[in-house]
């Protein structure tokens, strides 16, 4: 039986301290324009890295999300009305933070009819608006499968869409009660026929008691939906009432499964136990094709 114990922390979990002028400046400018990053809700352990090469996750629609996952540290509960102003906001800080790699998430909102997609296509406006060639990576939730609201995600002018899948089919029901494994890897090839020029990405943990056997086919399931990048990162309980854990995996381990996951035909592949699913994601830049301007891709309507 798996228990949330207090456990010593292996000297590879241990996160430096960063005062790097970047890392100052990506704090004042998110502080300054009242964004909200997954970065600081999540307690990602690479915040300092990532906020000291001017890399943050934008998470769009406030700080509350509807869904409860068992692994997550964002607060669950009853969200706030859209703020009309984030998009705008966003977008100037990716001008101020002179980035030419960003990545936009949210939190799940369920309780909208388009689960929140129209502010995901009003910041893409606005980041291209004012800075036109800013690579663009969105991290998206499921939209409950919602087959109008992925078609028109998919037509949107960015280089990376980004759904995470966490972890292995036979684990997923219990983080994540509310998701569907199946569903999440429906969303993958839906974005790939959709738009056959879009990269795709996804992510998992492992700790949660998973096996070999099943890191190995929720790599294969990956790649059978032409997902191109893949992270792989090790789970860290955020409180004692969280999923427990089950074990640390050591930096060799990951780098067997990174090498797994190129074997695979995975582009990119970022694994190791600080590794989250934006991790440093603007590595992603080489492999985007040329971005593209507002003007040039039709973005639909919402009925």
């Amino acid at each position: 039986m798996l228990e949330n114990t207090k456990r010593k922390f292996p000297p590879w979990l241990r996160v430096p301290f960063s005062s790097a002028p970047q890392f100052q400046k990506t704090v004042g400018v998110i502080a300054d324009l009242q964004l909200n990053t997954i970065c600081e809700e999540g307690a990602c352990p690479n915040k300092a890295e990532c906020f000291s090469h001017g890399v943050a996750t934008f998470m769009l629609l406030g700080r509350t999300c509807t869904r409860n996952c068992k692994y997550c540290n964002v607060s669950p509960g009853k969200p706030r009305p859209i703020d009309g102003s984030e998009p705008l906001r966003v977008a100037e800080a990716v001008r101020r933070l002179g980035l030419s790699y960003v990545v936009i998430t949210s939190v799940n909102r369920d309780d909208l009819p388009d689960g929140g997609a129209s502010q995901f296509i009003q910041t893409i406006q606005e980041i291209k608006r004012i800075q036109p060639f800013c690579n663009i990576e969105i991290l998206i939730p499921d939209f409950k499968g919602n087959k109008k609201v992925l078609e028109n995600i998919a037509t949107l002018p960015i280089e990376v869409l980004s759904h995470n899948i966490e972890t292995v089919q036979e684990i997923f029901p219990r983080i994540r009660p509310q998701g569907n494994y199946f569903l999440s890897l429906a969303l993958l090839k839906k974005m790939k026929q959709s738009n056959p020029f879009l990269k795709t990405k996804s992510g998992f943990m492992l700790g949660l008691g998973e096996t070999a056997e099943q890191i190995e086919r929720v790599l294969a399931d990956l790649r059978n939906q032409r997902c191109d990048f893949v992270t792989i990162g090790q789970y860290l309980p955020p409180t004692p009432q969280h999923y427990p854990l089950s074990r640390y995996y050591s930096p060799e381990e990951f780098q067997f499964w990174k090498e797994n996951a190129l074997q695979k035909g995975f582009l990119h592949v970022e694994a190791g136990p600080l590794v989250r699913s934006s991790y440093r994601a603007d590595r992603l830049i080489a492999y985007a094709t040329p971005p593209l301007r507002t003007d040039q891709c039709e973005v639909k309507k919402f009925a």
